[in-house]
């Protein structure tokens, strides 16, 4: 009679554990589960984010950020002008930016209640925003040969480089070489590129970007070219052929000693939306391509790079703390890509490394960051990383969200 009573409720037990089970795993599903629920499949994930597993930073699959919160689109659109709003802005410091040149009736006290915000936050200066950046975004996973002989070199993205935008990136790093007789996309071998090395002609990937620009006229993109093209105006040539200089931000409104750079507004307004820097300085002059280390200073890319607490400048690099460059990036990234290990790289690790390169920057944050394999993480991510960036450049708290401006009738 013991046996079978222990033996009922032994079933007993496994079906109460079997139904919280079941609770637990149907508890959210159908685009329901938020920021690190588990889940089975990307579908179960709320929009922005996607179903991932990150042995380092938690057991089984969870939801963790696939997409960047849009700078420039934070504020809540809507206003009626024909009546009077108190509005109340979470911003930390004295320091107040509204994000519009046509702000009507304002007025702020120092208990920061304000009337009549405009809602348009892309008005402050291209240096006071953070952009997500794709280190070697050209080095796709699965990319198909385009010579006819199997690639034999790293990857260090997973998603073309339209996904790579319409997930939020706006800078990429693209490496040009001459090769057969046209502008490639390559990894080299002694320093060149070879048929197992290349991946794409560069002429498909600015088709791309052309038409990310073209469908997003409020976007801006930047390219940080490693340039090894010695074919005269090989780079001008392939940009006109993919139809991007109507939107090239020429040198001449670059600042070149430290200064704020224009608008973002503007920019947009100009259709200036496309800003381009070479590694050769020599085409400054030649091709009107800004020389990247004339505006922007970088720290070490690589192994050496990612030693907690340390954050140098690479040779090319004046140093980090030269505040006649407007824009800061980090790299943080490993000599060799190991996707495996890139969700924790890109987690604690890397907002780690950002502060210890706002220090060494002169207490600058840094406008770009660099990272392989851009959607792995623990959680937030990369994603999450350039909100903390945006954060702390636009409003000077630790999460863009916080700078999102409340209001009541």
């Amino acid at each position: 009679m013991k046996t079978t009573r222990h033996s009922f409720l032994l079933v007993l037990v496994l079906v109460m554990a079997l139904a919280v089970f079941s609770c637990v795993v149907i508890a959210c599903s159908d685009g329901q589960c938020k920021l690190l629920d588990q889940c089975s499949t990307d579908g179960d994930c709320e929009a922005g984010l996607y179903c991932f597993g990150c042995p380092s930073e938690f057991s089984g699959s969870r939801c963790v950020r696939s997409t960047t919160t849009n700078q420039f689109q934070l504020l809540v659109p809507g206003f009626n002008w024909s009546q009077t709003w108190n509005v109340t802005s979470s911003f930390a410091t004295q320091t107040w930016y509204f994000f519009s040149s046509s702000i009507a009736n304002l007025k702020c006290d120092l208990s920061k209640i304000c009337l009549f915000v405009v809602l348009q936050n892309n008005s402050l200066p291209f240096n006071k925003y953070a952009f997500l950046t794709t280190h070697n975004a050209f080095a796709i996973e699965g990319e198909p040969s385009h010579t006819g002989v199997p690639r034999v070199t790293f990857t260090n993205q997973e998603d073309i480089v339209t996904q790579q935008l319409n997930n939020g990136v706006r800078a990429l790093m693209l490496d040009t070489y001459d090769f057969q007789g046209d502008v490639w996309l390559c990894h080299s071998f002694k320093g060149k590129c070879h048929d197992y090395t290349a991946f794409e002609p560069a002429i498909d990937t600015l088709n791309e970007i052309q038409a990310f620009l073209s469908a997003n006229p409020g976007e801006i993109v930047t390219l940080i070219l490693e340039d090894y093209v010695e074919a005269p105006n090989g780079l001008t040539n392939v940009f006109k052929a993919a139809g991007l200089m109507k939107y090239w931000f020429p040198i001449s409104n670059m600042p070149k000693s430290g200064q704020d750079w224009p608008l973002v507004s503007d920019m947009v307004t100009k259709n200036q939306r496309l800003l381009v820097f070479t590694s050769k300085q020599e085409k400054e002059q030649s091709e009107g391509i800004a020389y990247q280390w004339n505006y922007m200073v970088e720290n070490q890319y690589g192994n050496d790079g990612m030693k907690a607490g340390s954050c140098s400048n690479r040779a090319e690099s004046s140093p980090l703390n030269d505040k006649t460059k407007s824009l800061v990036l980090v790299n943080y990234f490993g000599s060799v890509p190991i996707k495996q290990l890139s969700c924790q790289f890109n987690s604690e690790d890397l907002v780690s490394m950002l502060n210890t390169c706002y220090g060494a920057a002169g207490n600058r944050w840094s406008n770009f960051v660099a990272v392989d394999f851009y959607k792995r993480s623990g959680g937030g991510g990369s994603f999450q990383a350039t909100d903390t960036l945006n954060g702390e450049l636009i409003c000077g708290c630790n999460d863009v969200h916080a700078c999102v401006v409340s209001y009541e009738i």
